[in-house]
């Protein structure tokens, strides 16, 4: 069981990564076609990962973990951040009004989802079944 915790975990932290790294290095160097195929990637690589920690019962790899408040929290932050200033980025044109001074709070929510799940991955590595 602890095994899949660590993976469900892993496979988190790296699609966070693997899409940041398709937002920024790639939409210059590949296709609009095939970045749409590698954001498909990235997505179902989430959503299945998260399926694997709730199948697998995170909640009880959690139970004795000190620092979950501390997780909760930081993933809860990095992705209002993250998805809230990307959304008014995106949107800034429709209220006519420039937002760019938001550019620095998105990667600042997205390093908070990667650490949030860096904390969870210490936890899973720690845990005694």
């Amino acid at each position: 069981m602890k095994n899949y915790i660590i993976t469900g975990v892993l496979l988190m932290l790296t699609g966070v990564l693997l899409g940041a790294f398709g937002a920024h290095s790639l939409t210059e160097v590949i296709s609009e076609e095939k970045l749409i195929s590698f954001e498909t990637g990235v997505r179902y690589q989430m959503i299945h990962s998260i399926a694997l920690l709730v199948l697998v019962g995170l909640n009880k790899a959690l139970e004795g973990f000190k620092l979950k408040n501390s997780a909760l929290f930081l993933m809860t932050l990095g992705v209002l951040l993250f998805s809230c200033s990307i959304y008014l980025l995106a949107l800034q044109e429709v209220f006519g009004v420039r937002l760019t001074f938001l550019w620095p709070i998105t990667p600042l929510g997205g390093l908070m989802i990667i650490v949030s799940w860096g904390l969870v991955l210490y936890s899973a590595i720690k845990w005694k079944e």
